[in-house]
């Protein structure tokens, strides 16, 4: 084997150019003794290894290709790309008969048998092809490459936005983390019938600019794909919000602000992710933020781009709920369900409470009762396990502050620690600020000395808590339809948009970021949203199943199925290779059974050199 250059002229336009093209051919000798050259492969023009190496290149190919062991290591840079270029031919005469004896047949069912040496036996070129599998088949399900093609993608791009996509569901992470994984650990491009292999970094910034172009077309059409394949019905629409952290200044990126990051990351710029979805889940839209917009202010503009039918309900949380955001609702004529921002909560006397939730650990009861000063139902709800966490939360801050006290009263009795009583009380007035969630339930007296400078006793107690209140929440709606149990049920679909954001953060790799500019980190955020689309069609039909588990441990169920490719040689000297799936187990066969997938994606393959 060897590898020849070639150098064309051509004229385009009235312009000279001249292009030179690089490929490995082998040569032979054929029946009646003449020699003959043949292309093994195209290496195309941006073949970039120095001609000093090209034949050690060659050498190391062949010999990967016949099983040969190598006398002489190569450096690692040459070493892969033997690898891959040795995989390529592989990959290829297992599908195209060749005019020689490079002979491939796809297996079958027929049996086929060959005397082989054993102890000739090898495994290599190992690709993960779980996840993927379910993944890809997700992706046809909703049509994505369809939606791709209608916006003008070419075949490439699709193959290329397929890839960064399922990588981002299958190995979370940069998409310099998606091109390792695509190019050196997946099998997805033999699902697809493409080869990874070759791309360069560049190609993924590429898509996901091109992604990014067409985002809320892309949305709308796979949200009309999804609803039509499971039949979603538009009863409820959530709304919430998240941040995610960037790592660096981001001096490039607008959005990227300080503020309070939810992941505690209040170190480093933020960028916010507002997520609209059905009651199913399944996201309507996205819109990206500055990292400290303030949260109410964006329902406006969430709701001038939301087209919600007529009979659907807005369902947000406590921080969307504001009067005027209540009022802009009522202005443009939506339902809503939202959390009362009211700080002090009891429940009403005259009413009656019913239980709604009883499961271990917990116990949910409600009362509904009508507002008559603003028109709405609101419905008082007591649950145990919030009261047993908030009671958790005031003891822990309640030693807090009682600790902080008993230091500023011990100091008042030793040498060179504050005693004047104006400052002894703005300090205290410091911790009821910090301490605010605990400080209302505590009487604290500062005693004057006898000239009244200085503080000579600080005594405190804690008054009579409002067991009532604890643990209650209240919820408020403008619909006169619904009875306590309909109420609450409705509103806990919110929990979708809290399971969503942490998919989205934990485990389809949201955060952190590493790009510095807007439309890079605009587009890494639309990718995982994207995603997330195929994660949630895998989960909600695995929920239709009775298998209720999280995307991470459906991903470690499949993880062990691999695609590898075996050798062996046979007793006149030929090396056969063989190509196919490890068989799926239990847990790995009732995912695709549940989900109607193929257990076998991906064709065997058989090659004899």
């Amino acid at each position: 084997m060897f590898i020849r250059s070639s150098t064309q002229n051509y004229t385009r336009g009235g312009k000279s150019y001249r292009t030179t093209t690089y490929r490995l051919v082998e040569g032979y000798r054929t029946a009646n003794g003449k020699v003959r050259q043949e292309t093994l492969l195209n290496l195309g023009t941006k073949f970039d290894i120095e001609k000093d190496n090209w034949k050690p290149l060659a050498d190391r190919i062949e010999e990967l290709l016949s099983s040969q062991t190598s006398l002489f290591e190569l450096e690692p840079s040459l070493e892969e790309e033997a690898q891959r270029i040795a995989g390529l031919i592989s990959h290829k005469y297992s599908q195209v008969q060749s005019q020689r004896s490079l002979a491939s047949a796809s297996a079958s069912s027929q049996p086929h048998y060959k005397s082989v040496d054993l102890n000739s036996l090898n495994h290599h070129s190992i690709r993960k092809i779980g996840a993927e599998s379910i993944a890809y088949n997700a992706a046809k399900q909703i049509k994505l490459d369809s939606i791709l093609s209608s916006l003008g993608l070419n075949p490439k791009q699709i193959e290329l936005a397929l890839g960064s996509i399922i990588g981002r569901c299958v190995h979370p992470g940069s998409e310099l983390n998606t091109h390792t994984y695509l190019t050196t650990q997946s099998g997805l491009d033999e699902l697809m019938q493409t080869n990874f292999s070759n791309l360069s970094l560049k190609n993924f910034y590429k898509i996901a600019d091109k992604l990014l172009t067409h985002k809320s077309r892309i949305e709308e059409l796979l949200y009309e794909n999804e609803k039509s394949l499971f039949d979603l019905k538009e009863v409820v629409t959530l709304y919430d919000i998240t941040n995610t952290y960037l790592e660096g200044r981001a001096l490039h990126n607008a959005k990227a602000q300080y503020g309070r990051a939810k992941d505690k990351r209040n170190d480093c710029p933020l960028v916010s992710l507002g997520l609209v979805l059905d009651g199913s889940g399944f996201p309507k839209r996205s819109h990206i933020f500055a990292g400290n917009v303030s949260e109410p202010k964006t329902l406006e503009e969430i709701l001038t781009d939301l087209d919600v039918q007529d009979n659907a309900t807005i369902v947000m949380d406590a921080g969307f709920a504001t009067e005027e955001n209540i009022q802009l609702l009522k202005d443009r004529g939506f339902e809503y369900i939202v959390v009362s921002r009211k700080r002090s909560l009891n429940i009403p006397d005259q009413a009656n409470s019913i239980l709604v939730k009883d499961t271990p650990g917990n116990q949910v009861k409600v009362t509904l009762i009508e507002n008559p000063k603003t028109q709405e139902l609101e419905l008082y709800c007591h649950s145990k396990a919030k009261e047993q966490q908030n009671l958790k939360f005031n003891s822990k801050f309640e030693s807090r502050f009682e600790c902080e006290l008993e230091k500023l009263a011990n100091g008042l009795s030793k040498k060179g620690t504050t005693k004047r009583i104006d400052k002894v009380n703005e300090k205290i007035g410091r911790l009821k600020e910090r301490y605010r969630r605990v400080a209302k339930v505590y009487d604290i007296q500062v005693d004057a000395d006898d000239k009244g400078n200085n503080a000579n006793a600080i005594t405190w107690h804690k008054k009579q808590s409002d067991e009532q209140s604890i643990g209650v929440y209240c919820l408020r709606t403008n619909r006169k339809d619904l009875d306590e149990k309909t109420f609450w049920d409705t509103y806990v679909m919110i929990t979708e948009v809290e399971a969503t954001f942490r998919s989205l953060k934990s485990e389809l790799g949201l955060r952190p970021i590493y790009h510095r500019k807007e439309c890079r980190v605009d587009a890494h955020l639309f990718i995982t949203v994207l995603a997330y689309h195929i994660v949630q069609t895998i989960r909600f039909q695995l929920k239709q199943q009775n298998i209720h588990a999280s995307w991470d441990t459906i991903r470690q169920i499949l993880d062990t199925q691999m695609r590898i490719s075996s050798s062996l040689m046979t007793e006149d000297g030929k090396k056969i290779t063989i190509r196919k799936n490890t068989m799926p187990d239990q847990q790995q066969l009732k995912i695709y059974k549940a989900l109607g997938c193929h257990s076998h994606l991906g064709k065997n393959e058989l090659t004899m050199f």
